[in-house]
């Protein structure tokens, strides 16, 4: 690798015994880092022999040698560099610092800084200033406020992830408080809970006028995630345009930064305010607004190079164990990538995020050349029946290539505005679509 070591970035040939105190020290700072295994401190790649053994090794370490409890802050993936494979630990700031050997306690020997490219011990007035500044108050020690949780939604979302949920799976995610009950993680993951997300559509480009009023929740917080991605997927329409020289076929917006921008809101909002997210649709644009600003300690530049510092660390592990969250930090990425810095605001301690429609969306919606402006999804859901009266809910939503809970609503919605109708009985009858 061409880049040498840095504040952020360390190199180490191999697994040793300083693992841990690295780790701390990107913990401590205010940016994190990344602690790469299998590359000399020249930058070159020497490769890991048994990366298996050497990725479940890393993992055991940090998660039992470090506290407070960094489950939800750490990273480890493999990257190729070269013919060499090689293990990248992606580290974020703490939100409980000072983070601190277990062994050696909250103390010089124990606590560790980043200093350039260098890890040094803390002074004891820079641990007493830290730990001052400590807020312990997070959503893994609040009460839930009901009792008898259960978790069967939850268990469906992991076990499609060929994952379990065993006896203490309550313990391992951090989901009880530190007196043993279940805490407000635990009810937002709960099957029912009093959490929920709204989504609300408008006729223009102000709040005049109300069409649509929708609320996703008072269920596990995963699935309603996945509903509310359901529902952008089916606002986010294609527009198709014929030019002379080719058809051109855009998003209103931009799936992947929508996708990074609501599971961002919902994994970082400060619940612990009674304050939900929120998600409009326009005429012209979507904002999706999340409360609590940045966290402490994660500043406006820290926040724009992607440096991750989860407010919810609890509910960051339980979005990654379910494939909604990839690699701390990479959603930022993937938004900055398809818009720049000024659709963030800072109201406050709100964060609004406003993905304004494609260029040429709203001159396509008058041009006399303009072939088709549509909902996507409905218009696969009419070519099935089309094609198959007889199609079912499943066949139709893997042609629609969306969710068989989104035909259904699709099809309600069809339905009520005279599109669509159901001949016969439910199982030997037909689809037949209204022209």
């Amino acid at each position: 690798m061409s880049n040498s070591e840095s504040n952020r970035i360390e190199y180490k040939r191999e697994l040793n015994e300083k693992l841990e105190r690295s780790v701390v020290a990107f913990l401590n700072t205010s940016e994190g880092g990344l602690v790469y295994i299998g590359i000399d401190d020249n930058g070159n790649s020497v490769g890991v022999v048994d990366i298996d053994l050497a990725q479940r090794q890393i993992v055991d370490r940090i998660k039992n040698n470090i506290s407070p409890s960094v489950l939800g802050l750490f990273d480890v993936a493999v990257e190729k560099v070269g013919c060499d494979s090689v293990i990248k630990i992606i580290v974020s700031s703490g939100t409980e610092k000072p983070y601190y050997l277990r062994s050696q306690g909250r103390s010089e020997r124990g606590c560790f800084i980043r200093v350039g490219s260098s890890v040094q011990p803390m002074t004891t007035k820079m641990i007493d200033d830290l730990y001052a500044r400590h807020r312990p108050v997070s959503l893994g020690n609040i009460p839930a406020p009901r009792k008898d949780l259960t978790f069967e939604q939850l268990g469906i979302y992991y076990q499609a992830k060929k994952l379990t949920l065993n006896e203490q799976f309550k313990a391992s995610l951090e989901l009880l408080t530190p007196d043993g009950r279940d805490n407000f993680v635990a009810y937002m993951l709960a099957d029912e809970n009093g959490v929920s997300i709204k989504v609300a559509k408008y006729a223009g480009n102000d709040k005049a006028e109300l069409i649509e009023n929708y609320e996703y929740g008072y269920c596990c917080l995963i699935k309603a995630t996945n509903q509310v991605l359901d529902r952008l997927d089916v606002e986010n329409r294609t527009f198709t345009k014929i030019t002379s020289k080719e058809r051109i076929e855009k998003q209103m917006i931009n799936r992947t930064a929508l996708r990074e921008t609501v599971i961002n809101a919902i994994v970082h909002n400060d619940y612990s305010r009674n304050a939900v997210p929120t998600i409009e649709v326009f005429s012209d644009r979507i904002t999706i607004t999340s409360y609590g600003g940045l966290p402490e300690g994660l500043s406006h530049e820290n926040f724009f190079e992607c440096c991750s510092m989860p407010r919810n660390r609890e509910l960051m592990r339980v979005f990654r164990d379910v494939g909604l969250v990839e690699q701390l930090g990479s959603g930022m990425g993937r938004i900055l990538s398809a818009y720049d810095k000024s659709v963030f605001k800072f109201v406050g301690d709100f964060l609004i995020v406003t993905l304004p429609f494609a260029e040429g969306f709203d001159e396509a919606i008058n041009d006399t050349n303009v072939v088709n402006v549509v909902n996507h999804v409905a218009n696969k859901i009419l070519d099935a029946f089309k094609n198959n009266p007889r199609a079912t809910i499943k066949e139709v939503a893997k042609i629609a290539g969306v969710t068989s809970r989104t035909i259904d609503r699709e099809v309600e919605s069809l339905k009520a505005k005279g599109r669509l109708k159901r001949v016969g009985s439910t199982r030997s009858g037909h689809w037949e679509v209204c022209e």
